[in-house]
């Protein structure tokens, strides 16, 4: 299986493109804004493609040609304004949801905010409500496709070394979740079709990745 990882260059994508490398079977296509991004995933043996989220769809989906699956783990930034959590955060995901639509690509992993419930809306501070609705509404486009797709809600996210262990479920109570962790999950994922058709909330946790995951069906 070939997958387009985008948003590459992330802390998860990096984690994520390793652990693809690292597996039989599977193979990755790095997608990053910068062609001097493109070393550390060169030494991995991945593919990478050079496209910004602010480039149109055809040019996003000529990056998805060929692949068999696409994980979108791009984000805005802590850092950055409104405008640019709705252009990434929101319109990046809708026009890389149509260009695996265009490009044939049916399976689609979406890594959204732990919370994108209209509730979570209503209640976020207002610097932090356009990135919960920017999540939300993406979330509720990708629900609306026929895409075969998987949302994962993971956690407050660490720096800590992963465990392989974690908490998942459709809610789950608020936590921490090493960003090596969330990488292993979206692994297991790609490789478990019994999430398809699923969304969930995951935290650090006692249980084995697999066995979290199986625990959803």
């Amino acid at each position: 299986m070939k997958i387009l990882v985008v948003g590459a260059n992330g802390q998860i994508g990096k984690h994520l493109v390793t652990l693809i490398q690292d597996r039989e079977n599977l193979e990755a296509k790095a997608m990053i804004r910068k062609q001097e991004q493109a070393s550390f995933f060169e030494e991995l043996g991945a593919e990478t493609a050079v496209v910004d989220l602010e480039d149109d769809i055809d040019t996003i989906a000529k990056a998805a040609e060929g692949v068999d699956a696409i994980v979108f783990t791009a984000g805005s930034g802590p850092h950055t304004g409104p405008d640019k959590t709705i252009l990434i955060d929101l319109d990046g995901a809708v026009k890389t949801i149509k260009a695996a639509e265009a490009a044939g690509v049916k399976r689609f992993v979406m890594v959204s905010s732990f919370d994108t419930s209209r509730e979570a809306i209503q209640a976020a501070p207002s610097s932090f409500a356009p990135y919960v609705a920017a999540k939300h509404y993406a979330d509720e486009w990708l629900k609306g496709t026929n895409l075969n797709y998987t949302i994962v809600h993971p956690g407050r996210l660490t720096n800590d070394q992963g465990t392989g262990q974690v908490e998942a479920a459709y809610k789950v109570e608020r936590g921490d979740i090493p960003r090596e962790d969330v990488a292993s999950v979206l692994a297991e994922t790609l490789a478990d079709e019994s999430t398809i058709g699923k969304e969930f909330q995951v935290v650090g946790g006692e249980v084995k990745i697999k066995e979290a995951l199986q625990s959803l069906r």
